[in-house]
């Protein structure tokens, strides 16, 4: 099935609702005008159920099918929240707020998701019902996880979810998908030094932080390069060292900031368990004490096996086979999504944005050129799962 031809019929209308929230983006929890569009938009498409507030500023959606015989319900997920970064497109619906900008696409992911609600509250060619999900605060404000908390399955049950994102570098009208881990937990960890400070002229009478910290993050890298295997993927990255007041003092404590991500719970656990074994034994070393707070974030992006298998076939009915990778590399970077992945069985996707800039970078901008082919995706994913028999 290519692109459907409804769809396509609204392509335009579809970029203007895109653009309009680019213009306009909103941060974490508070996306009131985004959430309010949304909910206004699902009423207009006469969506059976519209309901508000959820996970304090989310927004969910039922449609009913023709028919429900089948008694079973799809839950479609989409993101709504832009990011702290100052954009520099110059595109004519460039943010309009300043220190604020959708960088990550989520704009058009709401707008996907909305072009699809409208098609299927038009059309309902399926048997069962669709619960349609527009969450906040996936930019690190765990909103999938406060929806939850909020008694999202409880008030909408669902047998499996879906989600999308956009993939810059990805060829456009291209696919990507892996079953397992597509996308890494994030976690952090925060190191406090304590050492003995002092003149910087007579070094030997301190225990300097600082040198311990400069050897420890030496140190904390032989715990992915040396103690796993060179098949497990992991990254432990330092991003922040802090220490000293004066250019002539030495200081009494340094801290050190991290992030570890991981593509399975085991490897997970270790790392965890080594940097708190390694950390304090260290300092101990150069007579400096050390402690170690880690802190778990997202957990891996897990897409199971069938819905993967089913992902990737409705992907090929949309854009053709030889424009789906079903193996492709899983990414490094963390997704809240994680949390409803762990509820239910599912799948997160990767959709092309082609040539673009990088996620989170100034210069980023959602292809509209994409929509259709994410619509459609949506639609066929529907009317293919719940089947009017």
């Amino acid at each position: 099935m290519p692109i459907l031809n409804r769809i396509a019929e609204f392509h335009d209308e579809i970029t203007a609702w895109r653009r309009d929230l680019h213009a306009h983006p909103e941060i974490l929890f508070d996306v009131h005008r985004t959430a309010g569009i949304v909910a206004e938009k699902l009423k207009e498409f006469s969506a059976d159920e519209v309901v508000t507030g959820v996970g304090r500023t989310g927004v969910v959606a039922v449609i009913n099918g023709r028919t429900n015989t089948s008694g079973r319900s799809i839950g479609l997920r989409a993101d709504m929240d832009a990011l702290t970064i100052f954009e520099k497109t110059s595109a004519p619906y460039a943010s309009t707020v300043e220190g604020k900008m959708h960088a990550c696409g989520h704009d058009g992911h709401t707008s996907m998701l909305l072009g699809a609600a409208k098609y299927l509250a038009e059309t309902r060619n399926f048997d069962g019902r669709v619960v349609l999900i527009f969450q906040p605060a996936e930019e690190g404000g765990g909103g999938g996880k406060v929806m939850l908390d909020d008694g999202l399955l409880e008030r909408f049950p669902v047998d499996e979810f879906y989600g999308m994102h956009n993939w810059p570098g990805l060829p456009l009208g291209h696919f990507a998908i892996r079953t397992g881990g597509i996308m890494a937990a994030t976690d952090r960890f925060y190191i406090t030094i304590n050492g003995q400070g002092g003149h910087a002229a007579r070094p030997q009478q301190t225990i300097d932080p600082i040198i311990v910290a400069t050897q420890m993050v030496t140190a904390l890298q032989s715990i992915v390069s040396r103690n796993l295997s060179p098949l497990d993927n992991a990254v432990l990255s330092v991003t922040m060292i802090e220490a000293g007041e004066a250019d002539n003092v030495i200081s009494s404590t340094a801290k050190v900031t991290g992030t570890v991500r991981t593509l399975d719970g085991k490897v997970q656990d270790f790392i965890e368990q080594r940097l708190t074994e390694l950390v304090p034994q260290f300092a101990q070393s150069f007579g400096a004490t050390a402690t170690i707070r880690y802190a778990r974030g997202y957990p891996v992006t897990v897409n199971t096996a069938d819905q993967t298998a089913f992902a990737a076939a409705v992907a090929r009915d949309v854009v053709g086979s030889d424009r789906v990778n079903d193996d492709c590399e899983p990414s490094m970077g963390g997704e809240d999504f994680s949390f409803m992945l762990n509820e239910r069985p599912g799948a997160y996707i990767f959709i092309g944005n082609g040539p673009s800039s990088e996620l989170h970078t100034d210069t980023y901008d959602f292809n509209d050129d994409a929509i259709p082919v994410g619509v459609s995706y949506w639609a066929r994913l529907i009317e293919k799962a719940l089947p009017v028999r």
